[in-house]
This record gives structure tokens, sequence and C-alpha cells, in this order.
């Protein structure tokens, strides 16, 4: 599971369903312990005005002045019962509600005057809670002990607990959907932060800006601040290498010249056949050299991209350049591009990425060039098409590789279509090479909208 958001719904899910349930097992303790502590209140009360109530007939029998005038005393099986037992003499007395029943209070001795608290099976096997009290009582025979007990069903505690849990559920549930949505909006507010990071990456990767700026929590600044040192030695390393590489490729220009120059020297002296050697190996050298010069420019270009650039007016002027060309003036051309397409790529890079693609069709077409640009998906979909032979599978597959000619028989140095290749690598662009049904080939280049 590698979403923080879904770990964070996940361990909220889990603690705040914890939670809850410990804190209803708590409630619903506490409401039970309530509960039986005012049942025992009751059952004490009964208990003390029993006890204030007993007397002795004449015979030493024991008996109530008054009878407790809670009226579930006088109905049977109600589930509150009294009784009253004089062990001395084997007399017992017991409320209406407990009828042919008797409470089977325990044998073992109780200390006279405390409240003994138990459980005992009543009427109909019910479970009751009974409170028992041993008392000292003069009697006419002399002072007699007496045990006082009084007893509640114990479904007067455990149904209203039930009912009370039940009736907690549907809050405890609203609780915890309250609980999780909160959290969750903590967890985006606390997050939005990272946005902002992903944001200033996302403008970096798009070359607005070659560091992350604005303010950031202390807890990312850290990490901000590694990110910008990192991405400021990158860029150091890349300016030494463009530096290097511009100025090797500036030191070859001269000595080329000179090999122009001696090669126009033999050929004057009637040696063409070196002086054409060398015109070749020359121009391959200088291809080499000014694909570096175009290379180390864009990659400086590439780190931090001023400006957008418009697709059509791209188009336009290399169209214009190479239809005044001897190959291009006997071509019929067909431009259809969307107005308002804008590519994230540097001018220079653009011209430079179209004007080695058309040039090459222009090469291969036997009369036509087709340019076709349109907004797909969100992206924009440029196809570059001629009718020239086309190529094998084997050489469309090399092509744009450095030094790849198809033909040795045109003249060129195979560097264009590499040169094509890095800059849609350093521009993240998608590139399609395929053959025409119709014969020719066409090239498909995906810039991000």
């Amino acid at each position: 599971m590698r979403s923080i958001r879904r770990r964070f719904l996940m361990v909220s899910l889990v603690s705040v369903a914890l939670a809850l349930l410990m804190a209803s097992l708590v409630m619903i303790a506490l409401f039970t312990r309530n509960l039986e502590r005012r049942i025992d209140h009751e059952l004490t009360a009964h208990i003390n005005n029993i006890a204030g109530a007993l007397r002795f007939a004449g015979d030493g029998k024991i008996e109530l002045s008054d009878r407790p005038v809670d009226g579930r005393f006088d109905q049977s099986y109600s589930g509150l019962y009294w009784q009253v037992e004089d062990d001395q003499r084997g007399d017992q007395l017991r409320s209406a509600s407990l009828w042919d029943y008797s409470l089977p209070l325990p044998e073992d001795g109780q200390e006279t005057g405390t409240i003994d608290r138990y459980h005992l099976q009543g009427p109909d096997k019910a479970d009751l809670i009974v409170q028992e009290r041993k008392i000292i009582v003069a009697a006419p025979d002399g002072r007699r002990a007496i045990r006082v007990a009084a007893a509640i069903n114990a479904s007067e505690v455990t149904g209203p607990s039930h009912t009370f849990a039940l009736d907690i559920i549907p809050y405890m549930v609203a609780l915890a959907v309250f609980l999780i949505a909160a959290s969750l909006a903590q967890l985006t507010y606390g997050l939005r932060p990272l946005s902002s990071v992903t944001e200033g990456l996302d403008r970096i990767r798009e070359r607005k800006s070659d560091r992350l700026d604005g303010s950031f929590p202390k807890e990312l600044q850290a990490i901000v601040d590694a990110v910008n040192r990192l991405l400021e030695a990158q860029s150091q390393l890349i300016a030494r290498a463009r530096t290097r590489a511009a100025d090797l490729a500036h030191g070859l220009k001269s000595p080329l010249t000179v090999l122009f120059n001696d090669a126009e020297t033999l050929r004057e002296r009637g040696e063409g056949k070196i002086a054409d050697e060398l015109t070749h190996l020359a121009d391959v050298m200088r291809s080499h050299v000014d694909r570096e010069l175009t290379r180390s420019r864009m990659v400086g270009s590439v780190v931090l991209r001023p400006s957008d650039t418009d697709l059509a007016a791209s188009l336009n002027t290399i169209a214009r350049t190479l239809r005044r060309t001897p190959r291009g003036e006997t071509l019929t051309w067909t431009i259809d591009v969307e107005d308002g397409l804008v590519v994230q790529i540097e001018p220079i890079d653009l011209q430079e990425l179209l004007g080695n693609v058309i040039d090459n069709a222009v090469k291969w077409s036997r009369s036509t060039i087709r340019i076709l640009a349109r907004r797909q998906d969100g992206n924009i979909v440029l196809l570059i098409e001629d009718n020239g032979p086309g190529a094998s599978p084997e050489g469309i597959a090399t092509m744009m590789e450095r030094g790849t000619r198809l033909d040795l028989k045109t003249p060129g140095t195979g560097i264009g279509l590499a040169i094509v290749s890095d800059i849609a690598e350093a521009y993240d662009l998608a590139v399609e090479v395929a053959n025409v049904d119709s014969g020719g080939l066409q090239v498909i280049i995906r810039f991000q909208g």
C-alpha cells in the first residue's frame, strides 16, 4: 500500500473504530454501574423500611406494622420481592409478589448490621439481585436475630443496559463518520504543502523554473533545500559539459575550414578524387560538429525554457524556406495546421526538430509533402508525410540512430534524424516512424498539450 492517504485512511478507520468501541464499552459499563447503584439504593431503602416496621405479636411471632407501599410487592412475580426470616423460630414473612415461592437465602452467617449483596434464582428461574441484612430485635423472650432481604430481577439492570447499547450505536456510527471525515480533512490540509512541491517539480520538468521556490513548512524545508542543491549541482555539471562540448566543436571548425581549402587546392591541381574524399570527410566532420553545437545549445535551453512556441508559425517558416530549394520547388505541399497550437519547446529547438524531419521528407519525396497538426486527447499530434520509397522495418528501427544512412547515394551524413532523437528525448516527446500504405514514410510527433 504505497498511498499515504490510503494508509492514513486505514489507520484512521482502525483507530476510530477501536476508540469508539472502547468508549462505547466504557459508557455502557458506567451506565450499568450507575443503574446498579440506583437499584442497590432502592433495595437498601426497602430493607430499612421493612426493618423499621418489624414487631412481635403476643405469641412471639414476627409481623409488620406497615407493609411496603410499592405496588410491585403486591403483584405476583412482579420482579420486586421482600422476605423476612426468623431463624430461631423458623418463622418467615414474604411479599405477596413471591406468591408461593420462598427465596433460598444462604445459610452462611452474615455479620450483624451489614448489607450483603448476591445473586439468587427467583420465581420462573429468574436471576435476582438480592440484598440482605441481619438485625438484632428485642423480642418478648429476649433479643433475637432477624434476616431481612429485598430482591429485584437482574433484568432491571441488563435490559436497560442492552437498550442503551443499541441506542448509542447510531450516534457512534455518526461520530465515527465525522471523525474519519475530519481526519481526511486534516490529512488533505496537512498534505497540501506536498502538492506545492509537486507543482514546483512539474514546473522544473516543464522548464519553467530551475528550483523549488515558495514557502514550505519546516518539516519539508530540508527536503526542498536538498532538491534545490541537487538541481543546482546538476545545472553546474550540465553547464560545464555544455561549455566543454562547445569549446571542442568551435576548436574543430578552424581545422575543418583549412581542410576544405586544402581540398579545393588539390582539385585545382587535378587531384579530384582525393579532393572529393577530403571534402566528404570534412562534410561529415562538420555535420558532427554542428550536431554537437546544436546539442550543447539545446541542453542549455532545456534546463530553463523561457517561452513556448507557436507550432503553425514554425512550420510555415521552415516550409517557406525549403520550398525555395531546387528540390522543394518540384514538390506539392499540403499544410493543414489547427490554429492556436502552442508547444512547450524552445523556438530554436523546435525549428531544429521540424527542419530536420521536413528536410528528410523533401530529400525522399517523389512529388508531395503533407503536414497535418491537430489536438488529440489533450496532446498535440503532428504528422509529416512524403510519398517516397519508404523504408524497410530494419531501416525504420535504426534510422534515428547516430550516423545511420539508408541510401549512401543521397547526400547527407545521417546526423539530422539523430538530432531529432536527441531533441525528442530532451523534451520527452513521442516520435513514431512508419511506412504509408500508399507509399512513402510518415513521422508522427506527439507534443504534451
